[in-house]
């Protein structure tokens, strides 16, 4: 497994498999395929976004047969054009390039579009996207607030599109088995869940002074709709992450994940509250605005979410993994143990004796982003709902968005899932919406 995010990241520039892959296909051996594929069936895909996942998710896509990338858009120019002549080098077809998605969007014969850019921009895309009548791949998390997480919900219901949120772990047969497993109900009822996320990169972040954008960047394009803010490297792309303009921390990028495989296991969606202490306690005097460690209690009522991130600690509650996010499900007999690695289950005792049978370790063996990738290419095709649907998506934004806001805030809030809204406190409602800088406006439905 790939545990050091900038060593990740830089690899995905040299690499033609997803995050996730285990087993993968080389390209140029897709590329036979898609030369022999009928033009009556190719779906033809655009990629806005294209460093890091939005890198991964095409390169996974592009693996099927049939498929084919004829559009690229980015606000690096250099990148940009480096990306469309490794896809004219494999494929043999050189895709047009954009620096606005909004040109792109504009292709007649475009059916689809794969979105990896920053949190701050999903939004506006996706919505583009569904007026367009695109059907859409768009990395986790869907948004940056609540806001705009509902708005899309109905934005892609009412132009009928096929989206997949890239929340992989649903099409992973891994996770797939782990959770089927706790709901045959072998552990016994489920009071509590544990997720995590110590990671072990996040010790050299050091404060920079601003600078000049890299030449051939648009950088007021990268920005968008959010602040005005002179250029500083430490706020662009990979670790654009760490700061509240654009993104949500580990909490709304790792914690999306685990968040998501809990929502799942447990058949949940909305919280009745929640609270979190935490901060920069580790590196306090770093570039990054989101907490370094943090502590999120969330109650659903019949069982109580606990979830911790650390920077820096690589550690792994419950597996025998260094710095691999996970998830416990803590029930009356036993725990169910889970993270990319393997799962396995650890019986409780009474009085000396199990209270359920043990298992054997469970190891991944499966690639869970070619799955993903997959799945969506086959509902565009049938026009069914996917995996990971727009509402799992927003389930899964919201709650870690909650997580945030009850940190930014320092208190316990009061959800209220139907007004979509906390119970009196208007701090924490103003931080639920959008605050786009203008010409930037929130779409209409």
């Amino acid at each position: 497994m790939i545990n050091d995010r900038r060593k990740f990241l830089k690899n995905l520039s040299t690499t033609t498999i997803g995050a996730a892959a285990i087993v993968a296909t080389p390209l140029i051996e897709t590329q036979a395929a898609i030369t022999r594929a009928s033009s009556a069936n190719l779906i033809n895909v655009g990629l806005i976004g294209v460093r890091g996942m939005g890198w991964a998710d095409l390169n996974s896509f592009l693996k099927n047969p049939d498929t084919r990338c004829i559009a690229l858009c980015d606000v690096d120019a250099d990148l940009l054009a480096q990306r469309a002549a490794e896809i004219e080098k494999k494929f043999g077809n050189k895709p047009q390039t954009f620096s606005d998605h909004r040109e792109l969007l504009k292709i007649k014969d475009l059916q689809a579009v794969m979105i990896g850019t920053p949190d701050h921009w999903h939004c506006l895309q996706v919505c583009d996207a569904c007026a367009a009548g695109k059907d859409i791949y768009v990395e986790k998390p869907i948004s940056l607030n609540p806001e705009e997480a509902d708005l899309m919900v109905k934005m892609v219901r009412k132009h009928n599109r096929i989206l997949q949120v890239g929340q992989w772990q649903r099409s992973d047969r891994h996770w797939i088995d782990a959770l089927k497993e706790l709901k045959t109900g072998s552990i016994g009822k489920v009071r509590q869940v544990k997720a995590w996320a110590d990671v072990n990169y996040g010790r050299d972040f050091n404060v920079v002074p601003d600078s000049e954008a890299p030449k051939g960047v648009d950088y007021d394009r990268w920005l968008g709709p959010a602040p005005e803010r002179p250029f500083n490297k430490n706020r662009f792309h990979g670790t654009f992450r760490y700061f509240w303009d654009y993104a949500g921390g580990l909490m709304t990028d790792w914690g999306v994940h685990m968040l998501d495989m809990v929502l799942a296991g447990m058949n949940a969606k909305n919280p009745k509250s929640v609270m979190a202490i935490g901060g920069k306690l580790a590196f306090p005097n770093d570039a990054a605005e989101t907490p370094d460690t943090l502590t999120t209690v969330y109650d659903f009522g019949d069982f109580s979410l606990v979830w911790e991130q650390f920077m820096a600690m690589g550690t792994s509650p419950y597996l025998d993994d260094v710095s691999e996010p996970g998830v416990a499900f803590i029930g009356e007999k036993g725990i169910l143990a889970i993270n990319r690695a393997h799962w396995k289950i650890i019986p409780l005792e009474d009085n000396g004796k199990y209270l359920m049978n043990t298992m054997p370790v469970r190891r991944s063996w499966d690639s869970g982003l070619d799955a993903h990738t997959r799945n969506w290419l086959e509902c565009i095709r049938d026009r069914k709902d996917p995996n990971c649907t727009i509402e799992m998506g927003r389930d899964t934004a919201v709650v870690a968005q909650l997580g945030n806001i009850a940190y930014r805030t320092g208190r316990k809030l009061e959800w209220d899932a139907q007004k979509r809204q906390f119970k009196n406190d208007t701090e924490g409602n103003k931080l639920l919406k959008v605050n786009y800088r203008a010409p930037w406006e929130l779409p209409k439905t």
